[in-house]
Formats: structure tokens, C-alpha cells, sequence
């Protein structure tokens, strides 16, 4: 199996994982209704959102760091897995670490417009 073979593989990999935590995310937020969640599920959910809208910010933030134009294609595919790895696995520690705000604001909101 050649560099071009695992370099595609890990490109699939990469696109597939981000549309399911996307995809995961919004069935949590529109699948069921909210107002029979429990107070932790309802906050897991805000969390969950806080680290997706993270994730999200530090990706476009990303994208005006200039790239080298000498990178082989192949290569360039792998460092961007990995380096969508680290942005979720970042993102989520700065939600755990920092205190944000937004999580405990979604919640205050949806706990007011569903009554829980």
C-alpha cells in the first residue's frame, strides 16, 4: 500500500469523522423533545454545542495561517487529519478549562423556553 493509498484513506477518514460529529450533534439538538430532558442531559447538550462552536472558530482561524506551496499533496492530506484531531481534542479542553459562558447561557435558554 503506497503513501497516495494511506493518504487518501486518511482523507476519507477525515471527512467521514467530521459529518458524523456534526451530524451526531444536530440529532442530539433536534431528535427528541428537550423539554423531558433531565437537567444533565440538557447541559451535556449546551456543552456538546459550546465545543462544536469552538472547534468551528479555531478551524477558520486556522485557515489564515499560510500554507508551504512546496508540501506534497499526500502529505498535506495527513497533516490535515491530524491537525483536525488536535483542533477537537483542543476545543474540547478549552470548554473543560475556561469558563466560557456560552454552554451555561444555552442552557439558561433553553430552559426557560421549554419550562424544564
Amino acid at each position: 500500500m503506497g503513501l497516495d493509498s494511506l493518504s487518501a484513506i486518511a482523507g476519507q477518514t477525515y471527512r467521514s469523522a467530521a459529518d458524523s460529529s456534526a451530524s451526531a450533534l444536530q440529532d442530539r439538538l433536534s431528535g427528541g423533545d428537550l423539554g423531558n430532558a433531565a437537567d444533565d442531559e440538557l447541559m451535556d447538550v449546551c456543552k456538546e454545542f459550546e465545543a462544536y462552536f469552538v472547534e468551528q472558530v479555531m478551524k477558520e482561524v486556522e485557515k489564515t495561517i499560510p500554507r508551504d506551496e512546496e508540501e506534497d499533496a499526500s502529505m498535506s492530506q495527513l497533516r490535515d487529519y491530524f491537525k483536525e484531531e488536535m483542533i477537537q481534542t483542543l476545543a474540547k479542553d478549552v470548554c473543560d478549562q475556561q469558563n466560557l459562558g456560552l454552554a451555561q447561557q444555552l442552557y439558561e435558554q433553553m430552559k426557560r423556553n421549554y419550562s424544564v
